[in-house]
């Protein structure tokens, strides 16, 4: 405001907001500039062009009066604006209140013919099913595209049904009737029982089991009234539904004891007592607003049984204010004809003192122990009684104030009087409660067993998956599609990938590019029976590849993860007879795709190997660089078990004679200097034992490896293989 505030532009920005203002506050000035840029009154031979004349493309003009269809939101019909629906909108309230009525959405846009020719029908049934307790939505694509592809419409107009959150399209001629059995069908369709002369009495019998009051219509309409199948809808957490059709034989005697009008829609709700309605109305033409006023009146027996904690909070609610107090008298008993004397006297009082602030409730000792022993604290005086509790809520924590009858509740005349006495105290002196205690929440005692409500779950994604597929158009079956072509194609390529790698493993000529030894055997050969625990193998031979340069990012730096290579070190005098060992102790452990075998020539990377033994002292010490003997240490015959991803190897040494056990590991124990192998003096010279004996037991150390159970030796880095 100028006068606040002096800076020399306020006054300018203030006229212009007052403008501002008094455009968007006037409807007509407001249109006015949205469609010709000014609001002002001068305008009018231009609004006039504007009006009749619209801008097409660059320099052609139309006069949309001569098609009489309302493209834009000019001469659109403005009945849809109440039900056009936000995305916000939609998700926190739409899909919520979905749980309590089914709603009829239509997804619309500009420029659509079939949009302006289903718009008559549409109108005619949304004002109809609304009334009748329909939600209506309507979703503009131009505008709400995200909540459109959200809803799963990729063209316009589309119908769609949504209820307890789950979408159903509409694929039907869109006519009255069509539009009508669509909704019904997306309600569940045990809502409403068919009540008869045989049936009625276990119908209304079964109070006490579901703890709810039972609602029985009366009309003369041979099908259930689509108005009666919402409200049971709405209802189905708090009251059972029956129908009667009045016309149809075997309904006589229950329309004699009731006294019913056939003439009249009558609605009658039971709660304890089934001989006599609790309350009753009746009307020729029943709507909506009336039966809801009805049933909210009657949600709950009498005398309801705690059965969850959502139901301890509607019946017994948080005092607010000193005002608006509500106070629960609680019946804490036991179930059977013992305690029936009991709760019969405490129903008839509840029925003779029904008060607005005061709610009458029992509960069961055996089903909520933990709220019973809070109230009772634990006293012998009621154990295998009843007893009546007064609570009030103070806060949704489970705090509460309460008070309890000193004795146990018989029932009798001296029992009424005393609870009626501290009842009227209460009124006037709220601090009678004066014992405070928090409740724990209550058990859910008609909560499905968690298999049935898993196999109900089960069949609802049969039925959606159903329904789909013969109801779902080709944009909606595409994911679904997409999905079974693509495991059918994985199915079909592993079948064929198979076959081609039986086929090749069946062949005896090993590549040419690959240096390997064929180990022929045959699988009765007595060395590989006591390898029963290791896989079969694939191949007739064993595949060894020479470890090099080329190959050493592959075959062990690159090496896919849970893959090891297995490399026997040898040299080149050495190297026929050490892989005809190699390949007949390994090729039992062939049958793993997760092991590779490959050597490695001592006389061409003797630096290598020694800097991976550095990392296995203790396991292979190395000597000392000036010990005379140091050249001339012998390495062929160990083995590695090198994994690439981990940065680890396991050591395998080479088995000595006279060692009746060998060295099975690098995880042994191995107290012998290598300089002392190399001078001859001990039983592991190469003039003093066979070459071959070397890889003595080295399938038990494969077993080993297998096993997770030898040493791993860990390194910083793969070294070049020069």
């Amino acid at each position: 405001h100028p006068d606040k505030n002096k800076d020399p532009g306020a006054e300018d920005k203030f006229i212009q907001i007052s403008k501002a203002y008094e455009i968007l506050s006037n409807e007509e000035k407001r249109a006015n500039f949205d469609r010709y840029g000014d609001a002002g009154e001068s305008q009018g031979y231009s609004q006039h062009q504007h009006r009749q004349f619209h801008h097409f493309h660059e320099g052609f003009y139309f006069d949309e009066s001569f098609f009489h269809f309302p493209f834009n939101s000019e001469r659109r019909d403005t009945s849809d604006e109440k039900y056009l629906l936000h995305f916000s909108h939609y998700v926190n309230e739409i899909v919520p209140d979905s749980f309590k009525k089914p709603y009829l959405i239509k997804i619309t846009s500009d420029w659509c013919f079939s949009c302006i020719h289903i718009e008559p029908v549409w109108k005619e049934v949304a004002q109809e099913l609304e009334a009748l307790g329909v939600g209506i939505g309507v979703v503009h694509a131009g505008y709400e595209r995200r909540l459109a592809h959200h809803l799963g419409a990729h063209s316009t107009p589309s119908i769609l049904g949504l209820i307890n959150g789950k979408i159903t399209f509409f694929h039907n001629a869109v006519i009255r009737e069509n539009l009508r059995q669509f909704v019904e069908n997306l309600l569940p369709g045990n809502l409403v029982e068919k009540i008869t002369d045989k049936n009625y009495v276990p119908f209304l019998s079964n109070w006490k089991k579901e703890n709810k009051p039972h609602v029985l219509l009366f009309d003369h309409m041979p099908a259930v009234p689509l108005l009666y199948k919402l409200t049971a809808f709405a209802y189905r957490d708090y009251l059972s539904f029956g129908y009667v059709y009045v016309g149809l034989r075997g309904t006589e005697e229950l329309s004699s004891q009731y006294n019913i009008n056939v003439y009249t829609p009558t609605m009658m709700i039971f709660k304890e007592h089934i001989d006599r309605p609790a309350d009753v109305v009746q009307a020729r033409d029943m709507k909506k607003q009336l039966i809801d006023d009805f049933l909210s009146q009657n949600k709950f027996l009498m005398a309801a049984r705690l059965t969850n904690q959502r139901l301890f909070q509607e019946l017994c609610p948080v005092k607010k204010s000193h005002r608006q107090r509500k106070h629960c008298v609680v019946l804490l008993t036991g179930e059977g004809d013992k305690f029936a004397e009991a709760y019969e006297a405490f129903l008839t009082f509840a029925v003779a003192n029904t008060k607005d602030t005061l709610k009458f409730v029992h509960i069961y000792n055996d089903r909520q122990p933990e709220f019973a022993d809070t109230l009772l604290m634990d006293e012998e005086k009621y154990r295998g009684k009843s007893a009546v509790v007064i609570l009030e809520r103070r806060n949704n924590a489970g705090k509460i104030a309460y008070k309890t009858l000193e004795e146990a509740w018989q029932g009798s005349k001296e029992d009424n009087f005393i609870l009626l006495d501290l009842l009227d105290q209460l009124r006037t002196d709220p601090g009678l409660l004066s014992s405070e205690t928090v409740l724990a929440d209550l058990n859910d005692e008609l909560a499905p067993m968690f298999l049935i409500r898993w196999l109900y779950s089960m069949l609802d994604y049969i039925s959606d998956c159903w329904d789909s597929l013969f109801h779902s158009n080709w944009r909606e079956m595409m994911p679904l599609l997409s999905l079974l072509f693509s495991a059918l194609f994985i199915l079909f390529g592993t079948v064929i990938v198979q076959a081609f790698s039986d086929s090749s493993d069946t062949r005896d000529s090993p590549p040419s590019e690959k240096e390997e030894t064929a180990a022929k055997t045959e699988k009765n050969d007595a060395s590989f029976s006591k390898e029963s625990n290791s896989r079969i193998p694939k191949k007739g031979f064993v595949e060894v590849t020479e470890l090099t340069d080329i190959n050493y990012n592959s075959n062990l730096v690159r090496l896919r993860p849970g893959h090891m290579n297995v490399v026997l070190i040898l040299s080149n005098s050495t190297k026929t007879i050490l892989l005809q060992k190699f390949a007949l102790e390994v090729y039992t452990f062939t049958g793993s795709s997760s092991l590779h075998f490959s050597f490695l020539s001592l006389d061409k990377h003797r630096e290598w190997l020694e800097y991976l033994l550095e990392f296995a002292q203790d396991a292979a010490p190395i000597p000392n660089q000036y010990d005379k003997h140091f050249l001339e240490r012998d390495y062929t015959g160990y083995v590695l078990a090198l994994n690439g991803h981990k940065k680890y190897f396991c050591l395998f040494k080479p088995h000595r004679s006279g060692d009746e056990g060998g060295t099975l590991g690098s995880c042994e124990d191995y107290d012998s200097s290598l300089h002392m192998e190399a001078r001859g003096k001990s039983s592991c010279s190469p003039g003093s034992r066979s070459i071959k004996n070397k890889l003595h037991k080295l399938s038990f150390w494969m077993e080993r490896l297998l096993e997770g159970s030898l040493q791993r030796f860990y390194i910083p880095s793969w070294p070049a293989l020069d």
